[in-house]
């Protein structure tokens, strides 16, 4: 039993250790282009060995894309929800120093349409967490749960698309000009949602208001909650109703 657990310790100690110098190998110069041998050989290995651990040459391909995918997730906190953030998350993964592994991911991406061996898994791990993520960071700023997940879906789409351009084309400034082109989009969209939502409570509190009999103004408006889309209801004497 205990050498069994050894055993099991050991084999996955040289797996994390392979994929480590993969990930290393990736980073550096890139590995979309080598074949199993060459990889072997690049990190100090036999491709028997990579073999064994990863199954094939895209099974290695997949588990470095995941382990990079999750470095750089880690790394970017808390840009969801606000332009600058956006604007610095194009930023760092537009740089040039990435592109390797974007080149990679994209030809993963491809593999795993396609049905290759060694992707299984690979589209369902890149598509829905990261729309779930980003709907949920966009729910607490106050978007709707549907509206939220509509949003993040064209983020990913747009974000993707656009490094897909880059590296096609390696047209940093006409991609970058698109993607801020893109946030703009998204500002006016966001300020009109405010707008319409400001409209629509001072609307209701004028109603509410000529119910009442009382003056407009000596009611007291909640421009903070206005910002952040809260209960606007909350500031009204009970009485008033917001059905017409």
């Amino acid at each position: 039993m205990n050498q069994t657990v050894q055993l099991a310790m050991a084999t996955s100690q040289a797996r994390d250790r392979l994929l480590a110098a993969a990930v290393d190998q990736a980073m550096r110069d890139g590995i979309a282009d080598l074949s199993l041998r060459e990889l072997a050989a690049a990190i100090g290995t036999s491709h028997r060995m990579l073999l064994y651990h990863f199954g094939s040459r895209e099974g290695l391909l997949v588990a470095v894309a995941h382990a990079v995918e999750e470095a750089q997730r880690a790394g970017l906190p808390g840009w969801v929800g606000s332009a600058d953030g956006a604007r610095l998350a194009w930023q760092h993964f537009s740089h040039p120093k990435l592109w390797p592994q974007e080149r990679l991911f994209f030809e993963l991406y491809a593999h795993a349409l396609l049905g290759r061996p060694g992707t299984e898994g690979f589209l369902e791990a890149n598509v829905e967490p990261a729309i779930s993520a980003t709907a949920g960071a966009l729910v607490r700023t106050g978007l709707d749960e549907s509206t939220a997940r509509a949003e993040a879906r064209l983020a990913m789409a747009v974000i993707r698309g656009l490094l897909l351009d880059l590296l096609a084309t390696g047209d940093l400034a006409g991609t970058t000009a698109a993607f801020e082109q893109y946030v703009q989009h998204t500002e006016a969209f966001r300020q009109s949602q405010e707008e319409d939502l400001r409209g629509a409570y001072l609307q209701a509190r004028r109603r509410c208001c000529a119910r009442m009999k009382v003056a407009p103004g000596s009611m007291r408006v909640a421009a903070t909650a206005i910002r952040a889309g809260g209960p606007f209801s909350a500031d009204l004497p009970r009485s008033c109703a917001f059905s017409g």
